[in-house]
């Protein structure tokens, strides 16, 4: 009886033993970094330089930036440049300026460990600070037999600017470590705006096309950008 007691116990304690083995074991195999990196992105537009080379009418680029404050939250900021030539019924225009626009992302997409892709909104209010230039235009006349009466003597109005409000919604993939792409969709509100003296302000730049009428737009665009690692957490 004396014996086999202390082979029962012996048994236990064997058991006890690997039990705790293979539970270090399996704690010192675990090599999954659960941590999330927060840091500083960078990248820019390419939809713009792209329209640079297709448009003879348009000149631009944008510079995208955003810091994550939080698990869910990013500040972001843009700059950028525009010229764009807009032609109307009987008027010929050309913008010229640039722009900043400051605001926040909320990503609302939950990622698989070691993911780190975003589905999100966001909020920016933009500033514009730009020239037009009245490159030509039309005089109304009453006598239709009469050839329109075309004005080609260029006008500057310097000093104009705007002011917009614009909600954005938007898709960042990582393709490789740290190097994004991604595609957004944006509409925009005119909040204040300083025109030229007899005429509108056909483009602005950062906001785009203006309507008569309508103080809202809309545009899009495809960004790439790199993450420039800070910290874990």
């Amino acid at each position: 009886m004396q014996h086999t007691l202390k082979f029962i116990i012996s048994i236990f304690l064997l058991g006890i033993q690997f039990i705790a083995a293979q539970t270090t074991s399996a704690i010192a195999t675990d090599t999954i970094d659960y941590r999330e990196k927060y840091g500083l992105r960078l990248g820019i537009d390419i939809s713009k330089p792209a329209r640079t080379l297709l448009d003879e009418n348009y000149t631009g680029f944008e510079i995208m930036g955003d810091y994550r404050v939080y698990k869910k939250y990013y500040a972001a900021v843009e700059l950028g440049n525009e010229q764009k030539t807009t032609f109307d019924d009987n008027l010929t225009s050309k913008g010229n300026g640039s722009y900043i626009k400051i605001g926040f992302d909320y990503n609302s997409h939950n990622n698989w460990v070691g993911l780190h892709n975003a589905i999100h909104g966001g909020l920016r209010y933009g500033i514009s600070s730009f020239k037009q230039e009245l490159l030509s235009y039309t005089i109304a006349t009453a006598a239709p037999f009469f050839p329109p009466d075309i004005r080609e003597d260029p006008i500057s109005f310097n000093g104009l600017n705007a002011q917009w409000v614009e909600f954005l919604f938007g898709v960042k993939t990582e393709i490789l470590s740290n190097l994004y792409l991604s595609i957004h969709l944006k509409l925009k509100r005119r909040v204040s705006e300083k025109q030229p003296e007899n005429f509108e302000n056909l483009y602005i730049p950062g906001f785009g096309r203006t309507y008569e009428g309508s103080n809202f737009g809309a545009g899009f665009g495809y960004g790439i950008s790199y993450l420039i690692p800070i910290y874990k957490k």
